[in-house]
């Protein structure tokens, strides 16, 4: 009985899903310059910096979900790819949002007639922006360890679920919100109190063993992909045309339903006791 013989795939296709990650990288270090660059522009010049900055970070989602994609369906995963890819994940969606939301949230506020309280919402600008970008590369290591993670909050059985907000989630948060502002800074400082508090929170959903929706069920493989195409494609039309709208919607639902879905589970557990 013949035995078929999987055949493995030329060392050229290996580099096709670095690629993507390659994209990646690149796209998180532009939002890091044009954040840079926003911080010492001048009048509108530093709204559009900002904005080029938070597109790029959604870039880099988009080539960040494209290169796993691409290594599973040309049978090029490798630990290397693997690495690469958190190293990406670190800059494009760890340094690029956490420098992105201090410069943009903190740094650019007007000064008050209080120095004291210009200094310390400073400080803890640094702080709650650090913290953010640390809760990032926490929640990939943990992510590159686990095996088989399994929520504090269980759903559905059968249903595969991300253990806490996956990093570019956490990044598209920030992004988004700079995004559907056009790039134009915060210069009030209750509302940057406002902004940092909305990161601290993202970063702490980062590391909770909340459940989110990890889409995986979804699969455009299929023997008749047209219904998936199609859904790919409206969304891709609505992130172009609609993009600050599409954006801030799909951001903050995503974040709400990993609360949602913590406090449903709690709600339930005390009805049932």
């Amino acid at each position: 009985m013949a035995v078929a013989i999987e055949k493995k795939p030329r060392r050229g296709m290996y580099v096709l899903p670095s690629l993507f990650t390659a994209g990646n990288i690149a796209a998180g270090f532009y939002a890091i310059l044009q954040s840079i660059h926003g911080s010492m522009g001048d009048g509108p010049s530093y709204s559009t910096f900002f904005d080029h900055a938070a597109i790029a970070i959604a870039f880099a989602a988009i080539f960040d979900g494209l290169d796993g994609r691409v290594a599973r369906a040309t049978n090029t995963a490798s630990d290397f790819g693997r690495e690469f890819d958190s190293l990406a994940d670190v800059i494009a969606f760890g340094v690029a949002p956490c420098l992105l939301a201090f410069l943009w949230g903190v740094q650019m506020v007007w000064p008050t007639a209080y120095p004291v309280l210009d200094w310390r919402m400073h400080y803890l600008g640094m702080a709650v922006c650090f913290l953010f970008m640390i809760c990032g590369a926490c929640r990939l290591a943990r992510f590159n360890v686990s095996v088989n993670p399994q929520p504090r909050n269980p759903g559905r059985p059968g249903r595969k679920y991300f253990v806490g907000m996956p990093i570019p989630a956490g990044a598209m948060v920030v992004a988004a919100v700079i995004h559907f502002e056009s790039g134009s800074p915060i210069h009030e400082v209750w509302l940057s109190g406002v902004w940092l508090a909305l990161v601290a929170f993202t970063g702490f959903l980062m590391v909770s063993s909340w459940r989110f929706w990890s889409g995986k069920e979804l699969k455009f493989n299929e023997r008749q992909p047209v219904r998936g195409v199609l859904l790919l494609a409206a969304g891709l039309a609505l992130l172009l045309v609609f993009s600050k709208y599409a954006l801030i919607i799909c951001a903050m639902a995503y974040l709400v339903s990993g609360v949602l879905a913590r406090l449903a589970y709690g709600w339930g557990r005390k009805a049932a006791v």
